[in-house]
């Protein structure tokens, strides 16, 4: 893997999707651009599924990512809403596997803990600490952008290799796992 590399973060909605886009050089983060895409005045859930689709794609065509980390559907009691934000979770991947872009998907939780160190974080204590890491002065008016760079960067701590868009001879998806030993054996000098 090159020593720069670029990850497109994305948190679906249907309302309102949020990104946020790091470049990575030399193991030192920096931030390319964050933003909401607006889907509420759209006339229908298709038409808001198009639109995440060409945004997605316009943002891959003007950055060029690596990789795509996207957050997991979370599980909650109301099936239809559930089912609406796994569609837009899927035409974000469609974009992403259309460019040949390697994907990973993460838990909220999982996203909470690895930017603040606890998985109950709020969705405020994400935004102060990627405020302070990245030391941006304007934060977002929606917290959905600090979500969409939160995911970015939970890609980026996390280490694992992403899952390709390519298959294997039996057409099965390719998937490389990282872990500790990957990150200990590409990150010699940070373990002490």
């Amino acid at each position: 893997m090159s020593s720069e590399r670029i990850i497109l973060g994305i948190d679906p909605g249907t309302t309102i999707m949020g990104y946020g886009i790091i470049k990575v050089q030399h193991k030192k983060l920096s931030l390319e651009r964050m933003g909401v895409l607006h889907l509420s005045k759209l006339p229908s859930h298709p038409a808001k599924l198009r639109r995440i689709f060409e945004r997605t794609l316009e943002l891959i065509d003007s950055y060029n990512p690596d990789e795509l980390a996207i957050e997991a559907p979370f599980f909650g009691k109301n099936v239809q809403s559930m089912l609406k934000l796994g569609r837009a979770q899927g035409v974000a991947i469609a974009a992403a596997v259309y460019r040949d872009i390697p994907m990973t998907e993460y838990s909220p939780r999982k996203i909470k803990q690895s930017v603040t160190g606890a998985g109950t974080a709020s969705k405020e204590q994400v935004a102060s600490m990627l405020q302070s890491m990245f030391k941006i002065t304007d934060m977002p008016k929606h917290n959905d952008a600090t979500d969409g760079l939160a995911v970015a960067v939970c890609h980026y701590l996390q280490g694992e290799l992403p899952v390709k868009p390519s298959s294997n001879k039996s057409g099965t998806p390719k998937t490389s796992k990282g872990g500790w030993a990957a990150f200990a054996k590409k990150n010699p000098g940070r373990i002490k």
